[in-house]
């Protein structure tokens, strides 16, 4: 997990706005978020990471969580539009910002077209990605929501908001798709949502978002959206682009809602761009590792014999167990595969600790593992990872036994000195790979 900046309040009259500062770029960006945020449980997804720290490289990049949401102050009412402006103009008083560009994500876009309408003075420039110049139906904008369809969608936010059930139907819906059935993304956006609202508030926010209508105000901008994005309609991008003068408007390939799943590198290109002419020199795609790969054993017997409530808890507090130890680590969570987890290192040692320290603490659940290591180049795809690397620790843990750790030559010889003692295995063919491997047991 990427350590958060630290937090910071602006007042915005009686209400105290949560807001963080990291970069040191030569001009100010400030994120309005969407629906909800938290500013620290974002940090704990490594794609939301990134993509902040590819932000803060070329800016001094300011964050908040809007009032109501988050680390903020919540409040009881609907706020206006014009008070959640003036706590933009309060977080940038705040962090002594005299000019910043604005970045309005989704619902947060109109609030952003109003603060830069009102303080020109003080918006160096405006852009927008996935959102609205309108949220309701109208006559001249027959691609807004029907009243109805709103009411429906908040009686049923109130019944179920944050529930497991409801976060993976927001992700395949329309939030992120690709990661639907990624479990820990799943848990990490359904605690994300919790945090950053309660029910009440999740409604009371989309209850002000039915009175959004800023098509009088529009100002030049770069209009950003993902090509096949269920949550912005192409038709409410297009009235932006054909209704803003000068308007660069760009439609990036992906479905994802979240600006920052899929290929959050081209999102981030396109801002780079508008704002300072150029586009970094794009990061490599294969980097040097080494992947831990863990499986449960027997885990289709014990499901059977305790009863699928029961191992979907035990799993979860498996999950949570290794989740926690790759941390320590300094290790990257990637997924869960169902019944074990991947995960990669830059140390190979601490990949050896950590495979120890998830051993030892789960079997305190009452459950056994076994885990395979082995160091190489892997490819970075999005948010998941891939390469002979990745099939190779795969194949190692399959020769595991219970309880135990195996190791590739490779990591055997990096970690020389490191206190580890090894047992040969003998020589093995894995599937699919070709050549004969020596496979060895971490002791």
């Amino acid at each position: 997990m990427t350590r958060p900046p630290p937090t910071r309040y602006a007042q915005s009259g009686d209400i105290s706005i949560a807001y963080q500062v990291i970069g040191d770029g030569p001009l100010d960006l400030i994120v309005t978020p969407g629906h909800v945020s938290h500013l620290d449980h974002a940090w704990e997804e490594p794609s939301f990471a990134r993509c902040l720290r590819r932000l803060a490289s070329f800016s001094r990049l300011i964050l908040f969580d809007k009032r109501g949401t988050g680390l903020s102050d919540r409040e009881a009412g609907i706020p206006s539009l014009e008070q959640r402006m003036d706590d933009i103009r309060a977080v940038l008083d705040s962090a002594g910002s005299q000019r910043a560009a604005i970045l309005g994500v989704s619902e947060g876009g109109p609030m952003s077209a109003l603060f830069a309408a009102t303080y020109p003075v003080r918006t160096e420039a405006l852009i927008l990605y996935g959102t609205r110049a309108r949220t309701a139906w109208a006559p001249d904008y027959p691609w807004g929501a029907r009243m109805e369809n709103i009411d429906a969608s908040e009686r049923e936010m109130r019944k179920t908001w944050g529930s497991p059930e409801s976060v993976r139907q927001m992700l395949e819906g329309w939030l992120a798709p690709s990661m639907a059935n990624d479990e820990r993304f799943c848990e990490w956006a359904g605690e994300q949502m919790r945090l950053g609202a309660s029910p009440g508030a999740a409604v009371a926010l989309r209850r002000m978002n039915r009175t959004i209508d800023v098509r009088d105000i529009l100002q030049p901008t770069l209009i950003l959206r993902r090509a096949e994005d269920p949550g912005a309609s192409i038709e409410n991008s297009r009235y932006l682009a054909e209704h803003i003068p000068g308007a660069k408007y760009v439609e990036l390939p992906g479905n994802a809602h979240y600006y920052f799943v899929g290929d959050a590198d081209a999102f981030v290109d396109e801002i780079q761009e508008f704002l300072t002419g150029k586009r970094s020199a794009p990061e490599s795609d294969r980097i040097l590792a080494t992947v831990l790969l863990t499986d449960i054993c027997d885990s289709t017997r014990r499901a059977a014999e305790i009863g699928d409530q029961r191992w979907r808890d035990l799993l979860e507090r498996h999950n949570a167990v290794a989740r926690g130890a790759i941390a320590r680590f300094r290790g990257r969570a990637i997924k869960s595969t169902g019944d074990g987890v991947l995960a990669t290192f830059d140390g190979p040692a601490r990949a050896i600790r950590c495979a120890f320290a998830i051993r030892d603490e789960v079997g305190r659940l009452g459950l056994a593992v076994r885990a395979g290591l082995h160091t190489g180049e892997i490819d970075l795809i999005g948010d998941d990872i891939g390469g002979i690397a990745v099939h190779a620790a795969a194949r190692v843990a399959a020769q595991a036994g219970v309880n135990e750790v195996w190791t590739s030559r490779t990591v055997k010889d990096l970690v020389a000195g490191s206190g580890f003692e090894f047992t040969e295995r003998g020589d093995f063919n894995l599937k699919g790979i070709p050549g004969s491997w020596p496979l060895f047991t971490a002791d």
